[in-house]
């Protein structure tokens, strides 16, 4: 599991490492916060899919996504949330709205409400589907509330 952990981290940095070196187009901040957004995706949906019977109960896979996720909530992410990287800026390069680093955002406040669920999602992981998708709600909420207010809808 130490291992997986690892490997994951290193491939962040590896991501990060080549957003930074030039590796891609575009703003560095934006592709770095985007490669953390897909990773915290590529989890949920392991997660997600077996508690939705979609793929069967795998404990060790389901601790791992969910290691994963405490990971990714704990990685300092100030290199990528920062002014002049929006939609107002950027166009189309983003869907993070201007709002979001104004004084009364509740970012802050919802990605601590995140870090809580993370934990508590990944606490009961290992334990059965049943637990995963209990726990997956206040997840999926605290992203969703996040989105709702600081991204440009799909619609």
């Amino acid at each position: 599991m130490k291992l997986f952990l690892v490997l994951t981290l290193s491939a962040i940095v590896a991501t990060a490492t080549s957003v930074v070196a030039g590796g891609h187009e575009g703003n560095p901040a934006v592709k770095a916060r985007q490669a953390h957004m897909n990773l915290y995706q590529h989890n949920l949906n392991i997660l997600g899919n077996m508690a939705r019977g979609n793929v069967d109960y795998d404990a060790a896979a389901a601790q791992a996504a969910a290691d994963n996720l405490v990971a990714l909530t704990t990685l300092s992410q100030a290199g990528y949330w920062v002014p002049g990287t929006t939609n107002a800026e950027l166009g189309d390069e983003t869907r993070l709205l201007p709002a979001v680093f104004e004084a009364d955002s509740k970012a802050r406040q919802i990605g601590g409400e995140l870090v809580e669920a993370v934990a508590a999602l990944a606490a009961v992981a290992g334990t059965g589907s049943e637990a995963v998708g209990s726990a997956l709600g206040p997840v999926g909420a605290s992203c969703t509330a996040c989105h709702r207010a600081y991204r440009v809808s799909n619609n």
